[in-house]
């Protein structure tokens, strides 16, 4: 059989696009809104807090923005003077700039029909940027501001319904991202089946029961000892940056970028799983969520030890005890998506590739490249690579779901 055709851009695409620049513009004016709440409620350290973590992950953000447009080939930057992007990224505002670039591309292809494939191909490239982008400014400023706001909380022990929304919308936020990027990575591949529907809500699924507990013991640990996660999360996130430095990612220019790169890749470790490193995963992976699974458990049995006898807060213990169901339930939903939901599977079912037709290759990776020669985007060719290592001819004879994790 053929391989199968890689996922288009089309209207819904368009539509999901301009829904996630909205999204990420009114996420900063919620930001704001925050602070100045609790700045007027007699909390400055809070409002503090809360901008530090916009500008922190804004910083890194445009960083990386910035040090990917140099590298890009001339054909994937956008027709802008190169100033002009420089001084917008510096104004904190070149993330929203490459959003609007893929929105302009995107209409130009779903309506224009100039150039499709070529217009296609270009459109891959800029929505993995910005997915990859969106991945990290999450995880830098959503994930820890909602430990933030679940804090905030507990200690009142009280809860507007506007924060409500906010912990359901951030949490909603976070794993969206992830499957967001696990789709975009995917579009880049010429041979790669799309999620399905089922697919894409068990991937969803697995993240979210994942990523609630951890979340949620963090910040139970901050509501016993406020200034102990100061110490905590510089000592695990020094651990995952070693992991990763361990690991050799070659995913920036330069060695120095290469720093930020990791270390931001630290900070979504401390919260999610993610790979960067080629081959086989099983045994990282059981190290890393083994890692987790024990600092979390520790961080509930500190807090149930010393909540109890207490009646304070009495009411989380039902909570906290199912945290670690939930955490395996997230695990069990892993494993179910690479045993029968995987899109592998379909390629299987299909009767996959004959050998021959795989024209002489082994690493089982076709990249979606422009006209233009030597045209390849190196940072989605590097994670690529680590997330689908398997090749057409191994898929065929072994679909290790181990080897997936």
């Amino acid at each position: 059989l053929p391989p199968p055709m890689a996922p288009r851009f089309g209207p819904l695409q368009l539509g999901l696009a301009a829904a996630g620049t909205a999204a990420a513009v009114l996420d900063v004016c919620v930001d704001g809104w925050v602070a100045a709440e609790y700045a007027w409620g007699g909390q400055p350290g809070l409002a503090a807090l809360v901008l530090a973590l916009l500008a922190i992950a804004s910083v890194a953000t445009q960083a990386c923005s910035w040090l990917w447009l140099r590298s890009d080939p001339p054909a994937l930057r956008p027709d802008v003077p190169q100033w002009l992007v420089a001084v917008l990224h510096l104004l904190q505002l070149g993330f929203l700039f490459r959003c609007l670039h893929a929105l302009r591309v995107g209409w130009k292809v779903c309506w224009e029909k100039a150039e499709e494939e070529e217009e296609q191909s270009r459109m891959a490239f800029l929505s993995h940027d910005i997915s990859m982008l969106r991945l990290f400014e999450t995880f830098l400023e959503n994930t820890p501001q909602l430990t933030l706001l679940l804090y905030v909380i507990l200690q009142t022990d009280k809860a507007e319904p506007s924060q409500g929304l906010g912990i359901c919308t951030a949490f909603l936020c976070v794993t969206w991202s992830l499957l967001d990027y696990h789709k975009s990575l995917r579009s880049f591949l010429q041979d790669k089946y799309e999620l399905s529907r089922h697919s894409s809500i068990v991937y969803f699924l697995w993240n979210l029961f994942l990523i609630c507990p951890r979340i949620l013991v963090v910040a139970l640990f901050a509501l016993l000892w406020p200034y102990s996660v100061a110490v905590h999360f510089p000592l695990v996130w020094l651990a995952m940056f070693l992991w990763v430095s361990l690991q050799g990612t070659d995913f920036m220019e330069s060695p120095g970028p290469e720093q930020l790169y990791r270390a931001m890749v630290a900070v979504i470790l401390y919260f999610s799983w993610f790979n960067v490193a080629q081959g086989r995963t099983l045994y990282r992976s059981i190290i890393y969520h083994g890692f987790i699974l024990v600092d979390s458990t520790l961080l509930a049995l500190s807090w149930l030890w010393c909540q109890y006898p207490s009646e304070e807060h009495s009411y989380l213990v039902p909570l906290v005890s199912a945290a670690l169901p939930c955490y395996l339930l997230g695990l069990a939903l892993r494993v179910a998506y690479y045993k029968w939901l995987h899109p592998n599977l379909q390629m299987q079912q299909e009767g996959s590739y004959d050998v021959v037709d795989a024209n002489g290759r082994t690493d089982g990776l076709e990249f979606r490249s422009l006209s233009v020669p030597d045209l390849v985007n190196r940072r989605m060719q590097w994670l690529a690579q680590a997330q689908f290592p398997i090749s057409r001819t191994v898929g065929i004879r072994f679909l290790n779901v181990a080897a997936a994790l």
